[in-house]
């Protein structure tokens, strides 16, 4: 299963699209595009090449500002439309006062990802990308799946199934599923990768839940109080036991794949150990 260099291609020229986007209208669906596709370009360039250029760094570090300021924005367009699907009784109002809060919120996180997304920094971004896709230094060796299963095996798998846990299985299944889907269409590696989209979609509905219910007692305190709150925590909770009841299967599935073959990366990080 080696790399397709046409997908790494690809990679880098939707981010530079969704860059360009972004920075004229910052709409709901771009900011998602905009935070999957740099997460994709991050995941590509600190795990498959060998060692970082100087401009990688400078271009991961410009990325991961902007996707945090893109992430609370887009953290709350998720909220808006989960509360927006809840059917509840208006009662005591406290439905529509977190809607009014959120989408006030949402407008002040839109005006200061404007303001971050300024025309020098975007230029200076995609001058980089550019850079960094020309100069990237790649193995007909390595293997995107081998690679993927070895980031899963970072997690600690015999632990017990927390909230603590499933953040880390939230982040590094994410970078996991981006590395495998540059092999392409392999069929055993894109197998792997629908069942990483799996959990990472349930176990992402989870933490969209949990950080809902956290604005919602922020604003209108517990349950006692609020039916909105217990509405919200007892949804918040059926997504955490359903995300406790998949992990460790999936956790399963992965650790009885027998990667064959040892990556340059791996090659290279294992004789600067020895040295």
């Amino acid at each position: 299963m080696a790399l397709d260099t046409k997908l790494i291609r690809q990679t880098f020229q939707r981010l530079d699209r969704e860059l360009a986007k972004l920075a004229k209208k910052p709409a709901p669906q771009r900011v998602h595009k905009f935070r999957t596709s740099s997460r994709r370009v991050e995941a590509l360039l600190t795990e498959v090449p060998p060692e970082l250029h100087r401009n990688d760094e400078k271009v991961l570090k410009l990325l991961s500002r902007l996707r945090k300021k893109a992430g609370r924005v887009r953290d709350l367009d998720v909220q808006i439309q989960a509360l927006r699907a809840l059917k509840l009784p208006e009662a005591n109002g406290h439905k529509s006062q977190l809607m009014d809060a959120l989408i006030g919120e949402r407008s002040k996180r839109e005006r200061k990802l404007a303001k971050t997304f300024d025309v020098e920094t975007v230029a200076e971004v995609r001058k980089r990308l550019k850079r960094a896709e020309h100069d990237l230094e790649l193995s007909p060796k390595t293997d995107p799946l081998a690679l993927a299963l070895r980031k899963l095996s970072e997690l600690n798998g015999g632990a017990p199934v927390t909230e603590k846990l499933l953040h880390q299985y939230r982040i590094v299944g994410k970078r996991a599923r981006y590395i495998a889907e540059l092999a392409g269409d392999d069929p055993e590696t894109k197998s792997a990768v629908q069942r990483l989209k799996q959990m990472q979609d349930v176990i992402g509905d989870w933490h969209d839940w949990l950080k809902l219910t956290e604005r919602a007692e922020e604003l209108l305190g517990n349950s006692r109080s609020s039916a909105l709150v217990a509405m919200l925590r007892n949804v918040t909770q059926a997504k955490f036991r359903q995300s406790v009841e998949l992990v460790p299967t999936v956790r399963f599935e992965f650790t009885e794949r027998k990667p064959s073959v040892r990556t340059d990366q791996e090659k290279v990080k294992a004789v600067a150990s020895a040295a």
